[in-house]
């Protein structure tokens, strides 16, 4: 299922009468046959745990006719056979060996209760690990553009809050299967003992709960779509608080932030305090109805011609009953409400859960692909949507392998796009890009990226050292220090790593805070250095710099290997003035290149910008 058609489901078939079914079918078609498996041994453990029970209440009867009359037993010639067998004959010995045997039976049924608690919970954390991870590699696998298109909160309440509704969600719908399951057998015992009795009890008590259940419905949902919204939220105002400190701090806008986040905090926490009493509130008047029937169940049978007598084994197996019968009925309440309230953030994960994968060609497992003469841009076009505004529009370039290319342009020019091609994070909307001659399609785009290094003007750091920094993505156990050493002296930052006390494994902070600019852009540099990769594209890398500072990057820059395929997009046009070639865009189309000199003589527009400057 495509994402767009999971969100219109939200509609139909997630209705109000089968959401759940619908829902748990579908969270079903997501796991994995082992898991299935599993579903199944617990499914075992559910049954045999409800046989228990039947056992238990079935050994009450006797054992309570034993006690009040024991001359009675011969009512029950199973029972009168089995003790006899055993050699209990004696009033005192009967009454132990019962006693001893409903004692067991109670230890084995609760046993097996916890053995299957633990396999229903440990089951539905597994699964939501499963699901937890599989939303993310999906939403990492995503293509850029989707990317682009979506909010980063949306998909880390996804990953995280929301898959935990999931698994909340398993774990409540299990519990329901246990309970209805358990539900069935006390019923079918108690209509052995006494049918009257427990079938109008089990009405009533159904009854009463489906009715709570038809009232509680709508706010249930309506507080499951306000607990989905208010997560998102909640992390967006988390994200841009803290990811703006330094302009919180130096504005004073913290009272702003804390209101937003109020804002979000107040209502979510609110609609889950009221799922929560929706859940919980029916038990005391049932536990009350149930007193109140068992009262009026004692009053009857007294007035029957044997009076307490008689009634008492039935009166003591039926109150057991009874007390095992509320329980599993509110059980059954409690996980349905928590199973609704939990409604939209079902869907919102399986939305995520149903991300396409993009279909990845062995091929793109193995060596590069190759690299010796040109990349060429064969008129292309590309825009984000088909209602969209053409970002470029019929691109025609040529780049030699081991150019210093520089692009300039206005902002909206189509700089960054053309390199996002390049790079095959976009996909052209017609042309082609083409390496060697050869295009580059969706079998070989990952293939051609391992050629590719790319270096942002703001450098992604990780709160780790400076080898891990440099290493990126390489686990630390794997990184080779030779290669860090050698991409650090080739960026020109291995003097100032290596005076430091800690050398390669110094700690940068959180988003380089212990570290300059100009030392964030060549950890930056020494990142690309270490991919080996043969095309570098520095992404406006040095406009957040200060000149001096920019200067001394550049510097490093120029010292690179001359085989290397140099990409600038820059802010500053002294940025690009020793490139090869200089390529200037405007409105989506290359209107003049050459070197920087050509670009001073024949482009006004180029002449304007550099005489500004």
């Amino acid at each position: 299922m495509h994402s767009a058609d999971a969100k219109s489901t939200s509609g139909s078939s997630f209705g109000d009468a089968d959401f759940q079914q619908s829902l748990l079918v579908q969270l079903w078609s997501r796991l994995s046959p082992r898991r299935k498996w599993q579903f199944s041994i617990v499914l075992l453990l559910m049954i045999s745990s409800a046989f228990s029970e039947i056992v238990t209440l079935g050994a009450v009867l006797p054992f309570l006719g034993v006690l009040t009359a024991p001359e009675k037993l011969s009512r029950y010639p199973f029972v009168g056979s089995a003790l006899h067998g055993l050699g209990l004959e004696s009033p005192s010995q009967v009454i132990l060996g019962l006693a001893c045997a409903f004692s067991v039976a109670a230890i084995v049924s609760g046993a097996l209760r916890l053995l299957q608690l633990w396999a229903t919970t440990r089951l539905a954390f597994v699964v939501g690990a499963d699901f937890s991870i599989d939303v993310y590699r999906r939403t990492l696998y995503q293509p850029y553009t989707s990317h682009l298109s979506r909010n980063s909160s949306e998909v880390i309440s996804g990953i995280t809050h929301k898959v935990n509704d999931v698994v909340e969600v398993l774990y409540q719908s299990l519990t329901m299967i246990s309970a209805v399951i358990l539900l069935v057998a006390i019923t079918t015992t108690l209509v052995f003992i006494d049918p009257v009795v427990a079938l109008s009890a089990s009405v009533s008590f159904g009854a009463a709960y489906a009715l709570i259940a038809w009232f509680s419905r709508r706010r249930l949902h309506v507080n499951s779509q306000r607990v989905a919204s208010e997560r998102t939220q909640l992390i967006k105002a988390l994200q841009e608080g803290l990811g703006g400190i330094r302009d919180v701090l130096l504005d004073g806008t913290q009272p702003l932030y804390c209101s937003i986040y109020r804002k979000a905090d107040a209502p979510l926490r609110l609609a889950q305090g009221n799922n929560l009493f929706i859940a919980a509130s029916p038990r005391f008047a049932m536990e009350a109805l149930g007193m109140i029937l068992i009262a009026a169940l004692a009053y009857g049978m007294n007035r029957r011609a044997h009076g307490m007598t008689d009634a008492l084994p039935v009166l003591g197996a039926l109150a057991l009953g009874a007390q095992r019968l509320l329980p599993v009925l509110q059980q059954c309440f409690t996980s349905w409400a928590a199973i609704a309230g939990r409604r939209a953030s079902v869907i919102d994960t399986l939305v995520l859960l149903n991300q396409e994968m993009p279909e990845i060609s062995p091929k793109s497992d193995g060596a590069m692909v190759p690299f010796r003469s040109t990349i060429t841009f064969d008129a292309v076009h590309f825009r984000y949507g088909p209602l969209s505004p053409w970002v470029l529009s019929g691109v025609d370039l040529t780049i030699g392998k081991g150019m210093r290319v520089g692009f300039v342009g206005q902002t909206g020019s189509g700089k960054s796009t053309a390199m996002d091609l390049l790079m095959g994070l976009l996909i052209p909307s017609m042309g082609n890009i083409l390496v060697d001659g050869n295009r580059i399609d969706s079998t070989r785009v990952r293939a051609w990226q391992r050629q590719i290094a790319h270096v942002p003007q703001n450098i992604f750091l990780t709160d780790a050292s400076v080898a891990e920094n440099i290493a990126f993505g390489v686990p630390p156990d794997q990184i080779d220090m030779t290669r860090v050493r050698k991409a650090a002296a080739q960026a020109q930052i291995a003097d100032f790593i290596e005076s430091g006390a800690d050398g390669y494994l110094a700690l940068v902070g959180e988003r380089g805070v212990r570290i300059s600019g100009g030392q964030k852009q060549r950890i930056g540099i020494a990142r690309a250095l270490y991919k080996e990769a043969t095309i570098l594209v520095f992404d406006e890398a040095t406009s957040a710099l200060d000149t001096a500072t920019e200067q001394s990057v550049m510097d490093a820059i120029e010292c690179l290997d001359a085989n290397l395929t140099i990409l600038i997009i820059a802010h500053r046009l002294s940025t690009v003035r020793r490139c090869d070639l200089i390529v200037e865009l405007g409105m989506g189309r290359v209107i003049a290149q050459g070197t920087y000199a050509e670009m001073v003589e024949n482009s006004a527009s180029f002449r304007q910008s550099a005489s500004s400057t």
